[in-house]
């Protein structure tokens, strides 16, 4: 037998066969009897079918031969007979045979497999109660199911005890799970109510609803025209200055300039009745290195000598504007950052941190835990800023102290005609009862305190009494633009109406109304702008002390009458607000006052309480893609899209560039446009440096409009204000530019411009050219652009007259008057827009071009003629790609060589190098001159574009050479002023578009 210990010796033992055993062989010396063994073996073989030996063994082996070295009879039975025991030990031999069931018992009792004891069971005695009942099973087998049921209780992770739904969505460990997911990303506080209905996307640090889930875009623009569309603005930040008034003015005049509107020291900003709107600038560097626009408020005065100002900026711009403020006022952060607070506090947080570490268990009444328990509070405000991060700065030299109340101040936007309606029906003047309770006193200590002076109770009736009028006010396009109301209102959740409603205006109650007539002409005045939400103390003590939802639900139900009004009487909060009306649509001709609304600026912590009245009072709500239509019915510039000379809006640029770049990439190659062929070389990005560098060298290189010096003295002399910069200024910004100027040549069919211009150097993304603020400027200077738009405008036409009204006041265009301008600003964009003449659809990133001379012909003669076609080009980098193709294929085919044995031949690497960035359909090379690139002199981009609902055409926004532009109305006939080629990237059709600046 096998595995037998060493010391046990089997002997033969007697049988049947000669030499005793069962199946002993005979003695080797025995050559008879070994005979007779074989035969008999051999004739009980082959008792069954007879099968030849050859068949199985190879000619010259038999099976002795076959079985040797394999434990088989070795050299015959000679071994064997060898080997075996002439006698055992009875007592050996039951120890082995007893280790030999041992080892067979433990391997019975040893699973092979995974499966549990009821699952080896024969299928006909199978039970599902068997899975959870061990009794059901045989009584043989309970007591191994008994071991593996506890065997499973220990290796089994500790779980929590409440796993449905309904536990999970418990109160605390819903706000628990939300304060931990806003860590990384800031929450407005209506972000679970859009998370439920919009697409959310993740931005300037902020978790925001981009646009509805539901099909609304029609809906939106329907709100926006006939009736409100209500917007979540507290993404925007808030910049509070505080200090003396000539201080502020003294150093704010330094990043503005009154060339581009209003400033902060306009008398009826500066009072506190109006919000002003502006661009900010670098200290001391305009036109040049943009921050970005913003809009403020100045509170107003009170007396004293200090004044507040909030700057109202886009996040994208925040930390510039941030900086640069810092830099001027020469702030430095406080010494004392943060306060830490008493110990028994800590000893909560920690009591607060086990709670959220235990969230799973379950809390029972006689628990210790459930006794003590902190609940965990929802985040208000900014849950990412660390409590050691500072948020003010003063200076010590003028005093002038810098706070941040980003998500302090929460900011919505009503957009509509009917905001009024929809502003008195959901907000109630505050009640100026003051009869309470002591314990109550706390609530709304501040309003008892106001109430008992007589001025502010007369303050607040005037205000109430502004704010009733509104009603009978049809748009909020008929108030004074940027007007400011101060009011302070119940809690809007007691007038929630049972169900969803659509506010209407009430014409008949204030039709002849003489107080109607007189807010039409003069506005709010000036003490019913002030508002108690400038007082920080206030705005905390309303947000601590709000009335939560559970209190107010507890109230309704024990109301007598169920769904009648809820009375708070004094306990009701006091909540002071600030309304700020927004102009609309205030450029141009048509259209005027469109997308008018209203502002509401809230204390933190109410925002949901504000959000669900306006809701029931029937608006529709839009996300970012409805502002950015807004915008664009507007006609008005984005933030940041339409902003490229700031670093915001080249941030923009770069990333709206990789990301389009990696979709025209995850497409096949056969389903991709050529761009090459279609002579488009920039279809990701506006490469708005070589545009203006490449008209500065056209104009110079043509000599056309390139002033003598005595032009220059003459403008000097005579004091135009549109004369060019101090030369230290040129040089500075381009100090090679002398040496371009004279090696720049004409060269090639296509008019491509070669210099050597170091300051045009760019490089858009992998491709292309790295932009900087020294390369282009776009012009803002109001006078400029009226002077500009009267020049668009062409001198004959159907609405002739209109035009020649809107052209007087100014210069007719001549080279004395252009030429300043020209040599002011040679690398300027203007911002303009575009309606197609007929059919067509512009798209993002499209050329504006300039049309010839046969162009105009033609649809002079045709005015059905839709606009010319782009011959198409020649792809000169088709050969390159097919040669890197080849190449890669060789290396891979090297590469397998190699793995099997073969050297791989070294492929070059500098053609390899060479074509690592092409890709086929993309210019891949240094961009050449974009001006002249095509067979139409290209003007400028299209930023955005789209079939406008508002003016039943398509409409393009964009920016355009400045030097072009002149070029191109200069070389016009007068009654075809303003008619340009648009023409997508992706097309070879040119379309005729007629260009506006509207101002």
């Amino acid at each position: 037998m096998r595995n037998q210990p060493a010391s046990v010796t089997l002997p033969a033992e007697p049988g049947p066969f000669p030499g005793g055993g069962s199946r002993a062989c005979p003695p080797s010396g025995d050559v008879r009897s070994e005979q007779q063994y074989r035969q008999q073996k051999f004739s009980n073989q082959s008792s069954g079918p007879s099968y030849r030996k050859d068949q199985y063994f190879p000619k010259g082996q038999n099976r002795g031969e076959r079985g040797r070295g394999r434990g088989g009879w070795q050299g015959g039975c000679q071994s064997v007979s060898e080997e075996m025991p002439k006698y055992i030990t009875a007592s050996t031999f039951a120890q082995a045979r007893a280790a030999e069931i041992n080892a067979m018992l433990k391997a019975v009792a040893q699973k092979s497999s995974n499966s549990l004891v009821f699952q080896t069971l024969p299928r006909h005695m199978r039970r599902r109660a068997m899975s959870h009942n061990i009794k059901r099973l045989p009584r043989r087998l309970q007591e191994v199911a008994r071991k593996e049921a506890e065997k499973a209780v220990h290796q089994k992770k500790e779980q929590s005890k409440t796993k449905c739904r309904k536990a999970r969505r418990r109160h605390i460990n819903l706000v628990a799970e939300f304060n931990r997911r806003q860590r990384k990303n800031i929450w407005l506080e209506t972000h679970i109510w859009h998370a439920k209905r919009f697409h959310m996307v993740k931005k300037w640090g902020y978790c925001l609803g981009n646009s509805p889930t539901e099909k609304s875009y029609r809906a939106c623009y329907r709100a926006m025209t006939k009736h409100c569309l209500l917007q979540d603005l507290s993404y925007y930040c808030c910049l509070e200055l505080t200090g003396k008034e000539n201080e502020l003015l003294k150093q704010l005049a330094r990043i503005c300039s009154i060339d581009t509107g209003l400033t902060f020291e306009e008398a009826c900003c500066l009072s506190g009745r109006f919000e002003g709107s502006l661009n900010l600038y670098r200290a001391d560097h305009y036109p040049e290195d943009m921050l970005g626009p913003v809009t403020f408020l100045w509170k107003p005065r009170d007396g004293s000598e200090n004044r507040q100002l909030w700057i109202w900026v886009h996040p994208a711009l925040k930390q510039d504007i941030l900086r640069e403020l810092k830099a001027i006022f020469q702030c430095s952060e406080p010494e004392e950052i943060y306060i830490p607070e008493p110990v028994a506090t800590s000893t909560q947080e920690e009591k607060r941190m086990d709670v959220v570490l235990t969230l799973g268990k379950k809390r029972k009444k006689e628990d210790k835990e459930g006794e003590k328990a902190v609940p965990v509070k929802k985040i208000i405000g900014d849950g990412t800023r660390d409590p050691f991060q500072s948020y003010s700065w003063i200076s010590q030299t003028t005093g002038i102290v810098i706070s941040d109340k980003t998500m302090e101040i929460l900011r919505y936007r009503l957009i509509g005609p009917l905001s009024h309606s929809v502003l008195t029906e959901t907000l109630k003047a505050a009640s100026l009862q003051t009869e309470m309770a002591d314990s109550e006193t706390e609530l709304n200590n501040w309003w008892v305190e106001n109430c008992k002076d007589s001025e502010k109770v007369s303050l607040h009736q005037r205000q109430s009494a502004i704010f009733e009028l509104l009603e009978g006010i049809s748009s909020p396009s008929e108030m004074p633009p940027g007007t400011i109301l101060g009011l302070t209102v119940g809690d809007p959740r007691v007038n929630l109406p049972k169900k969803k409603t659509k506010a209407m205006p009430d014409f008949e109650k204030y039709q002849d109304n003489d107080k109607v007539r007189q807010l039409y002409l003069e506005g709010v005045p000036v003490d019913c702008a002030h508002s108690f939400i400038w007082d920080q103390d206030i705005c905390k003590n309303v947000t601590e002390n709000k009335i939560s939802e559970q209190d107010l639900n507890h109230m309704r139900a024990q109301l007598l009458v169920p769904g009648s009004h809820l009375d708070l009487g004094p306990c009701e909060s006091k909540i002071p607000i600030l309304l700020v009306q927004q102009p609309g649509k205030m450029a141009g001709e048509d259209r005027p006052g469109w997308g008018s609304g209203w502002d509401i600026y809230l204390p933190k912590g109410w925002g949901m309480a504000f959000w669900i009245p306006f809701i029931y009072r029937g608006v529709q709500v839009g996300g970012l893609q409805e502002a950015l239509k807004h915008s664009e019915y507007q006609r008005t510039p984005h933030t940041p899209n339409d902003f490229p000379d700031c670093q915001a809006g080249m941030q923009f640029a770069k990333e709206l560039e990789s990301s389009l770049l990696e979709k025209f990439k995850r497409r096949p190659p056969a389903k991709r446009a050529n761009y090459v062929k279609l002579g488009t070389l920039s279809p990701f990005v506006c490469p708005w440096g070589q545009l203006t560098k490449n008209w500065e060298l056209r104009m110079k290189a043509s000599g056309e409009f390139i002033p003598s010096s005595p032009h220059r003295e003459r403008c000097a002399t005579e004091g135009h204000s549109f004369c060019y910069p101090k030369e230290e200024v040129v040089k500075e910004a381009s100090p090679k530019t002398g040496e371009a100027e004279e090696t720049m040549e004409i060269t090639s069919a296509e008019g491509a411009l070669k210099t050597e211009d170091v300051t045009g150097t760019q490089d858009f993304g992998e491709r292309g050219e790295t932009m900087t603020t020294n390369d282009f400027i776009v012009l803002r200077s109001e006078k400029l652009l009226m002077q500009l738009s009267a020049w668009c405008y062409p001198t004959a036409g159907r609405d002739r007259r209109v035009r020649l009204i809107s052209r007087l006041g100014q210069k007719d265009m001549t080279e004395d008057i252009f030429l300043p301008i020209l040599m002011s600003y040679p690398r300027a964009l203007v911002w303009v827009n575009l309606s197609l003449l007929r059919k067509g659809n512009p798209e993002l990133h499209a050329m504006i071009c300039i049309p010839t001379e046969d162009d105009l012909l033609h649809l002079s003669k045709d005015k059905l003629f839709c606009g010319p076609q782009e011959p198409k080009h020649r792809d000169i980098f088709k050969h390159k790609v097919q040669k890197l193709k080849e190449e890669k294929k060789k290396k891979k085919k090297d590469n397998t060589k190699a793995l099997e044995g073969d050297p791989p031949s070294v492929p070059d690497k500098e053609t390899t190098e060479e074509h690592e960035d092409l890709i086929l359909g993309l210019w891949s090379d240094t961009l050449p001159d974009v001006t002249s690139h095509c067979s139409r002199t290209l003007l400028g981009y299209v930023t955005r574009g789209d079939f406008s609902l508002a003016a039943g055409c398509g409409e393009a926004l964009g920016f355009v050479s400045l030097t072009g532009l002149l070029y191109m109305l200069h070389k016009q006939p007068a009654d075809k002023k303003g008619l340009v080629l648009l023409r997508t990237p992706a097309s070879l059709q040119y379309r005729f578009a007629r260009l506006n600046i509207e101002v």
